[in-house]
C-alpha cells in the first residue's frame, strides 16, 4: 500500500489556533540567518575571562602589559582575547610609539552591553560612583535621550542651554546627571566619542579624511587632524596607515 504524502505546512500557517498574535508575528519573523551576528556576539562573550576583560575596557584605556597584570594572564593569551573583541567591534585600539592601548568602543551596543552586565551582576560602575541608579525614571530617560541626540548628530553643536530647554532639565541637573550616568562631562565625553568614531571610520572605511572630519562634527579637516593627533599622538593618515598594515 502506497503511503499518502502529507502536504507540508505553509510557512504562514500554525497547527493550533489560540487567537493570539502569533500569526501576525510569523509574518514578521526574521530569517534564522539574521540572528547569526547576534549569536556570534553572545558566543564571544560566553567566555568569563573575555567578559571580564571587556568590562575592564569599558572603564579604562590600557596597554597589554597592564591588562595582563590586571587579568593575571599571559600577554599571548590576553592578546588572543583582545583580537577577538576587536574583530567584533566591541573594543578599539590606538598606537602611541611602541605601545598599543585598548578600550571599549564608543558605540550604543557597547554601552548597552556594559549596563546590562552591571545590572545582571549588581556591579557598580566605577565611572559613575556608588550611588549609580540605572532603573528607568523620567529623568534618566531624558538623560539617555540627550545622549542619543548628541551621539547621532555629531555634526550638530548643542549648547547646554538649548539641551536644557529641549529636555526640560535645568542646566546643573543636566550636567550632573549626564556625568553620573556616562562618567564624563558632556563636552569631554563628546570629544572622546568623536575621536573613537573617527578611529573606526579610518580603520574600516575608505572615506576621505575630510569626509570623516565632517561626519564626526569638525568644521575643517585641519581642526579634526589637530584634535585627533592630540588624542592619539598620530595624524589621521598615519593612524589609517598603521591599521592597514
Amino acid at each position: 500500500m502506497v503511503k499518502k504524502e502529507e502536504c507540508p505546512m505553509s510557512h504562514h500557517e500554525l497547527p493550533h489556533e489560540h487567537h493570539s498574535h502569533s500569526h501576525e508575528l510569523l509574518h514578521q519573523l526574521p530569517a534564522e540567518g539574521d540572528f547569526t551576528a547576534m549569536a556570534e556576539l553572545f558566543r564571544l562573550l560566553g567566555d568569563n575571562s573575555r567578559l571580564r576583560l571587556f568590562w575592564i575596557l569599558c572603564h579604562c584605556e590600557e596597554c597589554v602589559v597592564n591588562l595582563s597584570a590586571m587579568m593575571e594572564m599571559s600577554p599571548p593569551a590576553l592578546s588572543h582575547h583582545l583580537r577577538q573583541l576587536k574583530a567584533s567591534g566591541l573594543i578599539v585600539s590606538r598606537r602611541a610609539g611602541k605601545e598599543v592601548y585598548y578600550r571599549a568602543a564608543a558605540t550604543a551596543p557597547v554601552e548597552l552591553l556594559h549596563h546590562i552586565m552591571e545590572e545582571l551582576n549588581h556591579v557598580v560602575c566605577p565611572a559613575c560612583g556608588s550611588d549609580v541608579a540605572l532603573p528607568s525614571t523620567p529623568q534618566a530617560d531624558r538623560i539617555k535621550a540627550v545622549h542619543q541626540l548628541l551621539t547621532t548628530n555629531l555634526h550638530q553643536r548643542y549648547t547646554i542651554e538649548a539641551l536644557s530647554k529641549q529636555f526640560y532639565l535645568d542646566s546643573s541637573t543636566l550636567k550632573r546627571e549626564f556625568r553620573r550616568v556616562y562618567g564624563l562631562p558632556i563636552a569631554t565625553y563628546l570629544k572622546e566619542y568623536r575621536i573613537q568614531k573617527a578611529m573606526q571610520l579610518l580603520e574600516h572605511t575608505d572615506e576621505s579624511i575630510a569626509a570623516i572630519a565632517t561626519q564626526v562634527g569638525y568644521e575643517t579637516q585641519s581642526k579634526f587632524a589637530a584634535a585627533f593627533k592630540a588624542a592619539t599622538r598620530l595624524s589621521p593618515s598615519a593612524y589609517r596607515k598603521n591599521c592597514r598594515k
